[in-house]
């Protein structure tokens, strides 16, 4: 993901969340770039960035999530192109937005306090 793509997405996301947006990062070149960084400069009011240390997989929520993801929406799931794939991961979202408690799991697991 290229650095305008990520700033992109963070101003859409602005525009749809209300109130403060805590981002938990890991240390991709995209997001440390200029761009990138330019853009929380504007935005230090909104943005809160917590970047983890190098190689922690283990510390990321989004690691049991993609865990999840897999033993649970996409489990053997043999598609013969992407359209299968992305309807079942659209469902898979749907569902963890139903289940905040799934949610808040994947940050627990990581024993970080929030």
């Amino acid at each position: 993901m290229r650095s305008r793509q990520i700033v992109v997405f963070l101003q859409h996301l602005a525009r749809h969340v209300e109130g403060p947006i805590v981002l938990i990062w890991d240390g991709l070149n995209a997001h440390r770039s200029r761009e990138t960084r330019a853009f929380f400069a504007s935005q230090e009011r909104r943005f809160t960035v917590v970047r983890l240390p190098a190689y922690s997989p283990e510390l990321n929520p989004v690691e049991p999530m993609w865990g999840w993801f897999k033993g649970h929406v996409v489990p053997n799931l043999c598609a013969p192109d992407l359209a299968p794939v992305r309807t079942a991961l659209r469902r898979g979202c749907r569902r963890l937005r139903q289940r905040p408690d799934t949610l808040t799991g994947f940050l627990e697991r990581t024993g970080l306090s929030f």
